[in-house]
């Protein structure tokens, strides 16, 4: 345009007036033209960082696309890593933790000995005794009928109703005849119990 200074470099003439067409623009000529290349600039690729990339804030701070990409792949190697651990990706069951159990120590052996016993604790006393004895074998016949839990109650040396009543149920339990009367067979019947 005539008369018009030239205003340099960066100089945006989109708001000025247009040029009169002249026998290029009109097309008078159609056979001559000129090879014009046009060349848009758009808003956004003016603001380009420091070395013709773009720029993102984040967070108050500016960050360039490639640190956003080098971040962005940081967050997905570590998501990826925490999977792997996991065993999100492993084809077989996740192997279960160990199991620790505690050692306990075995107790301490002992050297006592136990001499071994095998007489009963309680004896089937001597035969015969029938209602109306007394004393200590009359005793110890109610304390081996209350072990193999024939108990004519608490043993006070009396062979009364209750410990003939204990004797009849052992003779009746063990097939004897049931007389009530302490005899042979029913001592053995009864040591017989006392050591089995």
């Amino acid at each position: 345009m005539e008369g018009r200074e030239d205003p340099g470099p960066g100089y945006d003439d989109w708001f000025d007036e247009p040029e009169p067409p002249t026998e290029t623009h009109s097309g008078a000529n159609r056979g001559v033209h000129e090879d014009v290349e046009e060349v848009w600039v758009l808003p956004e690729d003016e603001d380009t960082g420091s070395h013709g990339q773009r720029e993102i804030v984040i967070g108050g701070r500016t960050l360039t696309m490639t640190q956003v990409a080098i971040i962005s792949l940081s967050v997905v190697a570590i998501i990826l890593a925490i999977l792997a651990a996991a065993g999100v990706f492993s084809s077989g069951k996740a192997a279960a933790p160990p199991v620790s159990t505690p050692t306990v120590a075995p107790p301490a052996k002992t050297t006592t000995s136990t001499p071994t016993n095998t007489t009963p604790a309680v004896q089937a006393p001597p035969a015969p005794l029938k209602l109306g004895d007394t004393g200590t074998q009359v005793k110890d016949l109610q304390k081996a009928l209350a072990e193999v839990g024939f108990s004519p109650g608490t043993p006070d040396g009396d062979y009364g109703s209750n410990t003939q009543v204990a004797v009849e149920k052992f003779q009746v339990a063990k097939g004897l005849a049931e007389d009530g009367v302490y005899g042979p067979a029913t001592q053995a019947a009864l040591q017989k119990a006392l050591s089995g």
